[in-house]
């Protein structure tokens, strides 16, 4: 019975990890084409996919300020 916990938990844990992982790459996406649909340089894009990879709740919070509305 405990066995079975386990391997449930452990399965919940690395599905809880997955989907970061890819709300992560998408937010990452995200930033990038909408840097480069406000007329961005693509520089400047990579420089902001590049820093949401390395910092990710910090980076976009300070994409979101610095971006133009």
């Amino acid at each position: 019975m405990w066995a079975i916990r386990m391997h449930i938990i452990s399965t919940v844990g690395i599905l809880f990890i997955l989907i970061f992982f890819v709300l992560h790459i998408a937010i990452c996406v995200w930033a990038y084409r909408d840097s480069i649909r406000r007329g961005k340089s693509s520089e400047f894009a990579i420089i902001v996919a590049v820093g949401l990879l390395f910092f990710p709740l910090v980076g976009l919070i300070v994409y979101l300020l610095i971006r133009n509305d």
